[in-house]
């Protein structure tokens, strides 16, 4: 299957309401899972990725009913405790399920594998290991090489002081945190190197605080989650998906266009938001409301040079729509994204090439030059964000094809509905 984009012909002008942020749902799901009491999640998303996280908390024993229609998931915790002795989980390849639960089942006392899709099992898990071995924890890689399937031997965590490298992926990390609570001695962290992604790490603690967990940092250097603690089950309400909401943002800067996007603000922990100073810098007017963001573009975009270590997810989301400013952009501090859904800087060059874009690539840079996308059909390597990246791409430039484009289901099923929507409004 494939979906073919129109071009506008015309500057956006829309309101755009978006689902729940993936990283809050699936971070709510399991502390809501580990709390004492029930939880109300509100406003939360339903997708691929948090349909396997729900579904294996109900493997684990813990019962999670879900109100499609009204978005919200009901969870009556566990207390601290995983139900049943013995479980496989698939979570495809949902990087924050198979590094969060991984993390969690340590809690647990008895034998859990983890497994996923062929890409995940391509992915690295293998730092997260290593950290959880250091405070007790008996989880390894089946074939004995740092990616899934997985198995946890689990007896409790003992807890202590444990180190973490930082460079990979910042899940390693908030998996670790969001486990700590439940240690018999607390847990320290050390991060080795420097800490990509790290607003993540202030949603992570911000989301574990809301449910009553507090930690102790210096900066991103350390952290303690002191014992004792324990998750309390709450009404809880997500917030709007700041990466998703970036092609909106993009599609307003690349048309010359307006979108607005209600509920998420700029006191969003969301480190994806940082490309609101990067589309600022090309020329944007970005306007900021405590409960809204709006994004105006420019008659023409200006070339950058912009740092996207904090903010990896949204890399792509500039590089699909850089062939369109005045001079070329580059965009730095990507390594950490070749271990996403597929290779990404790798792919995404491929992709602009495909095109006719010209594009110099390093192991941690993509340079994009000016040029005008010739029609083709963009391959996705089953990556949600090569094919919403690449979307907005369409509106410019005609004859942009999307292959397999269901791959959005993993974050944003209803994404080219709402795209669609956006352009008619």
């Amino acid at each position: 299957m494939t979906i073919t984009l129109a071009p506008v012909n015309r500057p956006l002008d829309a309101v755009v309401a978006l689902p729940g942020s993936k990283s809050y749902t699936n971070r709510a799901l399991l502390i809501a899972a580990l709390a004492h009491g029930r939880s109300t999640l509100a406003r939360a998303l339903f997708s691929d990725d948090t349909r396997y996280m729900h579904g294996a908390l109900t493997t684990l024993g813990i019962e999670v009913s879900a109100d499609e229609a009204a978005a919200t998931y009901t969870v009556d915790g566990a207390d601290g405790r995983i139900p049943v002795a013995a479980a496989d989980l698939y979570i495809g390849n949902a990087g924050t399920a198979a590094r969060f639960l991984t993390a969690a089942l340590g809690i647990g006392h008895g034998r859990y594998t983890v497994d996923g899709d062929a890409r995940m099992r391509e992915r690295p898990i293998q730092d997260l290991l290593d950290g959880l071995a250091q405070i007790g924890v008996d989880a390894r890689a089946l074939h004995n090489n740092g990616c899934p399937p997985l198995v946890v031997e689990a007896d409790g965590i003992p807890g202590g002081a444990t180190h973490v490298h930082g460079d990979v992926s910042s899940q390693y990390l908030s998996a670790l945190l969001l486990a700590a609570p439940y240690a018999a001695r607390g847990v320290e962290i050390e991060v080795d190197g420097e800490l990509v992604s790290a607003p993540y790490i202030d949603l992570t603690l911000g989301i574990m605080a809301d449910f009553g967990v507090r930690a102790e940092r210096d900066g991103y250097a350390r952290f303690r989650i002191p014992p004792g603690q324990r998750y309390t089950g709450r009404a809880y309400t997500v917030e709007p998906d700041a990466s998703n909401a970036s092609y909106f943002f993009a599609a307003a800067a690349v048309t010359g266009g307006r979108v607005r996007v209600p509920h998420l603000g700029p006191a969003s922990a969301q480190g994806d938001l940082g490309l609101l100073d990067v589309l600022e810098r090309m020329g944007c007017a970005v306007l900021r409301e405590d409960d809204a963001i709006e994004v105006r573009g420019p008659a023409q975009l200006r070339g950058v040079e912009a740092d996207f270590t904090r903010m990896g997810d949204v890399a792509t989301t500039l590089a699909a729509i850089a062939p369109f400013a005045d001079r070329p952009v580059t965009i730095t501090g990507i390594t950490q994204t070749h271990f996403e859904e597929c290779d990404r800087p790798v792919c995404t060059a491929q992709e602009l090439r495909r095109l006719g874009i010209r594009v110099d690539e390093t192991r941690d840079s993509l340079t994009v030059y000016p040029g005008v996308p010739q029609p083709a059909t963009v391959q996705t390597y089953g990556d949600h964000r090569m094919a919403m990246s690449f979307a907005v791409t369409g509106l410019r430039a005609p004859g942009i094809t999307i292959a397999d484009p269901g791959c959005v289901a993993k974050t944003f099923p209803d994404f080219f509905d709402v795209l669609l929507q956006a352009t008619r409004a």
